[in-house]
């Protein structure tokens, strides 16, 4: 396989240009390194020891998982320094305290009472202590414990409190910058988010509670503020991959994103007037919803075209107006799908081809599950 086109494999593929993978990581690494803060990336987009040896510049160190399966994956292969970045489940809490108990610096996070009460019910051996980062929702609606809110400090304060058990961190994710368009608002965005994960701080440090801080978000970390300077950590990871989306949003160009889909035109369909492709939704996924003027995904060299819908293995592709030419796309056609998110499609996909300049150099193979 090493050294052929990216014409030689079966479609549908998932393919990586690892060139822009690496100039992608260096961009985030100088950012950080000028902003004078630690850069954690997170795996869940692409969940592989490559890519994770690349962005933590070989280190093998400081990184941020979304699974426990993530989290065991990493620590088998020598990574240390690992935060599971998600409210602790209370069926996970046994394998998280094995990771505690094994690894030089297992983190958890928690945004309730009860998941701190599960802790306390399970101490950790040889005189250890569980690494706690507090997960804050800073105006972005998903996970965390409301910044504004008195419970939050009461939660944090419970914590530092706690036998056996250390106060790390603040964690905030600024997901909200997924609904920006340009840097402008992707930057306000981040600068309320930094105000109020700082303001947090200043509640902590009044009552004598020190510990890191962090956000995190690729759109944030890609446009980054003065102010996030004054944080300990950022968390970004789509950056790595970054997709349709991201570009949209103004995080990147089109050509920062470092994967695509590699499909096949597989039927004529005149009578409707369509393309049939290889490549259904277990391909690509449905993320996106088909909003974007090309429907499901851009397909690279072809801006005439709409992916306008899938099943489970099959696509309909037609122009965006007008009659299809189907002299132009033969039976056998290669064609590329940037997708919409690159997170959704790369975990569509058992297995990733990395290639430079369209010569194939091997695979990469991603942990799964949770």
């Amino acid at each position: 396989m090493e050294g052929e086109p990216l014409s030689a494999l079966c479609s549908p593929a998932l393919v990586v240009d690892v060139d822009k993978v690496k100039r992608n990581t260096q961009r985030m690494i100088e950012r950080c390194q000028k902003l004078g803060v630690q850069l954690r990336p997170h795996m869940k987009t692409h969940k592989t020891l490559e890519c994770a040896e690349i962005m933590t510049a070989g280190l093998r160190r400081c990184i941020v998982v979304s699974t426990l399966a993530e989290a065991c994956f990493y620590a088998d292969h020598g990574f240390d320094d690992i935060l599971y970045a998600y409210s602790l489940p209370f069926d996970k809490v046994e394998r998280c305290a094995a990771l505690s108990e094994r690894l030089g610096l297992f983190q958890v996070l928690l945004d309730h009472p009860d998941a701190l009460e599960q802790l306390k019910q399970r101490p950790l051996k040889c005189g250890r202590q569980w690494h706690v980062w507090l997960k804050l929702d800073c105006g972005n609606g998903r996970a965390g414990v409301l910044h504004s809110e008195p419970e939050a400090l009461r939660l944090a304060q419970a914590i530092v409190e706690t036998e056996g058990v250390e106060l790390t961190g603040v964690y905030a994710h600024c997901g909200n910058t997924y609904n920006c368009r340009g840097v402008e608002q992707i930057q306000a965005v981040a600068q309320e988010t930094t105000n109020y994960t700082l303001q947090f701080m200043k509640k902590l440090n009044a009552v004598g509670i020190s510990c890191k801080s962090s956000i995190g978000s690729t759109p944030s970390c890609s446009h980054p503020i003065d102010d996030m300077g004054k944080l300990s950590e950022v968390h970004p990871g789509n950056y790595v991959f970054y997709d349709v989306q991201q570009s949209g949003i103004g995080s990147c160009s089109l050509e920062d994103v470092a994967v695509r889909v590699l499909t096949r035109v597989i039927g004529h369909c005149p009578h409707r007037n369509q393309l049939l492709i290889d490549c259904g939704w277990t391909g690509i996924s449905l993320d996106g919803a088909g909003k974007l003027p090309t429907g499901y995904a851009v397909i690279e060299g072809h801006p005439d075209l709409k992916l306008v819908s899938m099943t489970q293995e099959h696509g309909r592709v037609e122009p965006i107006s007008g009659p299809l030419d189907y002299s132009k796309y033969p039976l056998g056609t290669l064609l590329m799908l940037i997708p919409y998110h690159s997170c959704a499609t790369a975990s569509m996909h058992p297995v990733y081809y990395v290639h430079s300049e369209g010569r194939l150099l091997g695979k990469w193979t991603p942990t799964r599950g949770w």
